[in-house]
């Protein structure tokens, strides 16, 4: 059969039905903007924004956050409608089953590894950072080779330069002990995830709110710095390239479509987590990084993994920076938890396709988890979060979302084709308009990215391809 086979609607309606074997429905409309939200404010906020800053926009990151946004929206867009059409886990990967055929499904499914897995391990390497901040604090530091990878060098606010170790063992403790989380339930994690989100709101809303007062208006000039003759460095170009690193901070409402098939009601909360997430977060990063580029010149965030706590010192309020540091810990415990659940739903429906092993599809008994799964990822996101630089990570992870959001908005331009009668409870506006506008902007960004992005990128989809002729080709159960 050809490679290009389409699974139908109907079979993927069949799928989305709940019986006693298949993933459980227990997430309410809130629980899924909560979702999004866990998954979105984290690393990409209090981590890569002064990186942004610094390599890139200066103060006009709020700029880059905008043109992200800009390109999540349209994006957004196309994903509320597709997930209120086929509530099935898997998100882009099914997506692109139903409309671009099997081939491509592979193609979008193989590159969610590099969005969930890797960007679970990147917040896991920032969850380290920030707690040995927090440990320093109180005169606590752990071995420098059981806390930093051989290629990371950071300084902590007490002066201790931590250059280079043998391994990051928070980084692995935290990805470990929430995919053991995970085996336990959906609705378990969902509401230690409602709880994590509210504090971590708290806190940035908190850090606005008191940094505003602190604003030192020189900060801002000047608000586009001029660009140094390096494309990306400065300039309208350094802000493309900041908003390609923080894209990496609006993965979290495709992680939303992940959980369609543990949705109480998908038509209708699907759409609302999607863009609801989406919205909240984007008014709440704009402030954010228009007050930290206000409290402390942007060039001094070069290669400050912990830019909110070294903004947050200006104030004065030593005893609410501890706070802080300690509500970001949590903030990107909810990021993790999100990342390892949307990568283990796309394995799960990879697997149920046949094109990957039963093992990633068998559930728990008990628990109506895909706990198998749960634990290959939590050995295979470790030894990224052990070994591997936060900055390298970031970049790995935004390339591959922003191919993802590109296949998705392509899949709607071919669903509405193939399928205009099809029943949709959400409908995109302005086809064609908002789905080619979200491929342009995409790539846009994807050609803002260093060039070491793409390499691995291309390195890492012919992997998946040889993978697909050998594998999964034939064990495609369409191919049956």
């Amino acid at each position: 059969m050809s490679i290009w086979r389409r699974k139908s609607l109907a079979v993927l309606m069949d799928e989305a039905s709940e019986d006693e074997k298949g993933l459980k429905r227990t997430l309410s409309s809130k629980a899924l903007v909560a979702l999004g939200i866990g998954a979105i404010i984290g690393a990409g906020l209090f981590s890569l924004t002064g990186i942004a800053a610094a390599e890139h926009a200066g103060p006009a990151v709020t700029l880059s956050f905008v043109l992200a946004a800009v390109g999540c929206a349209f994006a957004g867009l196309c994903y509320a409608e597709f997930a209120s059409m086929i509530p099935v886990a898997g998100s882009a990967y099914t997506y692109s089953y139903a409309t671009m055929g099997e081939f491509m499904a592979w193609i979008i499914g193989w590159d969610l590894v590099l969005e969930y897995a890797l960007g679970a391990a990147t917040v896991g390497v920032s969850w380290s950072r920030y707690l040995l901040e927090l440990l320093s604090k109180f005169g606590v530091h752990l071995p420098v080779e059981l806390t930093c990878s051989p290629w990371e060098k950071l300084t902590l606010s007490d002066g201790t330069v931590i250059d280079g170790g043998f391994i990051n063992l928070p980084a692995i403790f935290i990805v470990s002990l929430l995919s053991l989380l995970l085996i336990r339930g959906t609705k378990e994690s969902a509401s230690m995830n409602n709880f994590l989100v509210v504090l971590k709101v708290a806190v940035v809303i908190l850090f606005i709110v008191i940094g505003w007062g602190f604003i030192d208006p020189a900060n801002y000039t000047p608000y586009i710095p001029e660009n140094t003759g390096v494309k990306g460095q400065f300039g309208w170009s350094g802000i493309a390239a900041g908003a390609g690193t923080v894209f990496f901070a609006f993965i979290g409402f495709d992680a939303v479509s992940t959980a369609a098939q543990e949705a109480k009601n998908p038509q209708k909360g699907m759409p609302i987590g999607i863009l609801g997430s989406l919205v909240i977060c984007t008014i709440l990063y704009v402030l954010f990084a228009h007050v930290m580029t206000g409290l402390v010149p942007y060039y001094k965030f070069a290669g400050d993994a912990k830019p909110a706590a070294t903004a947050f010192a200006v104030t004065g309020y030593d005893f609410l920076q501890t706070g802080l540091i300690v509500a970001i810990l949590a903030g990107y415990t909810s990021v993790i938890l999100v990342m390892l659940m949307g990568q283990s739903r796309v394995f799960y429906s990879m697997s149920n396709d046949g094109l990957l092993p039963k093992f990633f599809s068998d559930i728990h008994s008990k628990y109506r988890t895909p706990w198998k799964t749960n634990l290959f990822f939590l050995g295979f996101v470790s030894l990224f979060a052990g070994f591997v630089p936060v900055s390298d990570l970031g970049h790995m992870v935004s390339i591959g979302t922003l191919l993802a959001f590109s296949l998705v908005c392509i899949g709607i331009l071919i669903m509405r084709k193939k399928m205009p009668d099809a029943k949709r409870s959400f409908r995109t506006p302005l086809v064609p308009f908002v789905p080619i506008a979200g491929v342009v902007v995409c790539f846009y960004l994807m050609y803002s990215l260093p060039q070491e992005s793409w390499f691995r990128l291309i390195i890492w989809m012919a992997l998946g391809v040889v993978i697909y002729f050998i594998y999964g080709k034939n064990r495609s159960k369409l191919n049956k």
